[in-house]
């Protein structure tokens, strides 16, 4: 078979392997029963929950839940370009949603990453009028992607729904060992707590430059720092925002609470001098510093 051939085939058979993923996400999110998707972060934050299992169900498993549907006019992503991604966000009557209420700056959030964790991307679509959600999204690589759409209706609860993307060519999957400092556009930031399932757990960041502790980072949607936790395997997945302090750094504190024993993937987004950087983490539960 010559290269272009192969490259076709393979394209198909990843997009099979995406709709297969789709399906099985599907079936493991729960509809009914619901406190809304942020149910753990809601716990984290001393909401009063009953605790039934139904409220604790990690979110972003299913592309349905709470009567509302998340649907994509195309699961196909391209490498080396830029895809006009576009969706809309049904709701139980099946008719799009085109009310939603502004959520930390913003009535949309999309993450999109891939199915390895590679290539995370925290990004805000714009709705038409009649409720199609469009954005701008480049894939370096191949591979199978997955978005969640992080969003609260008027009159509903926060929900996240999650759905499958296919980027077709050479995938090189990457693995990642346990790690609790990341540099990235020449800061360094340290991940300080231990994750404990089932458990309101504190981690704390700290953020420094050239050796000298950041102290003037600048709100990023509301807030010095935006933390998204997703679970190696299924991609559960956690949004948690600070504890309310207005210190600007060096230190951003949070309290998550991840819903199984396992390794986690944690993605905080901050700002300073204008930029919004992202940093990455690699913690299994249980262990760590305090």
């Amino acid at each position: 078979m010559n290269t272009a051939g192969k490259l076709s085939a393979y394209g198909a058979a990843l997009v099979l392997v995406a709709a297969g993923a789709w399906a099985i996400g599907t079936a493991l999110g729960p509809v009914a029963g619901e406190a809304g998707v942020h149910g753990m972060e809601e716990a984290a934050h001393g909401d009063d929950h009953s605790g039934t299992v139904a409220e604790i169900q990690p979110a972003g498993l299913a592309s349905s839940r709470g009567g509302y549907t998340l649907t994509p006019t195309s699961t196909t992503l391209a490498t080396g370009t830029t895809t006009e991604f576009a969706f809309r966000i049904t709701g139980p009557d099946g008719t799009p949603v085109t009310a939603f209420d502004v959520e930390h700056d913003k009535r949309m959030h999309l993450i999109v990453v891939r199915r390895d964790t590679a290539g995370f991307r925290h990004v805000h679509p714009a709705m038409a009028a009649d409720g199609t959600w469009t954005v701008p999204l480049d894939v370096a690589e191949a591979g199978s992607y997955r978005a969640f759409a992080d969003f609260k209706p008027t009159g509903g609860e926060a929900t996240t729904l999650g759905v499958d993307l296919a980027a077709a060519g050479d995938f090189q999957p990457r693995t990642y060992t346990p790690s609790r400092e990341s540099v990235v556009d020449g800061y360094r930031v340290r991940l300080d707590g231990d994750l404990t399932p089932g458990r309101s757990s504190k981690v704390t960041v700290t953020v420094t430059k050239d050796g000298h502790d950041v102290t003037d980072l600048q709100p990023y949607l509301g807030a010095f720092g935006h933390l998204v936790a997703l679970r190696e395997g299924d991609l559960a997945y956690l949004h948690v925002h600070p504890d309310g302090t207005t210190r600007p750094g060096p230190d951003v504190t949070f309290y998550a609470e991840v819903p199984s024993a396992g390794t986690y993937r944690l993605f905080l987004d901050f700002q300073h001098e204008g930029k919004v950087h992202t940093a990455e983490f690699t913690v299994p539960t249980g262990h760590g510093h305090g």
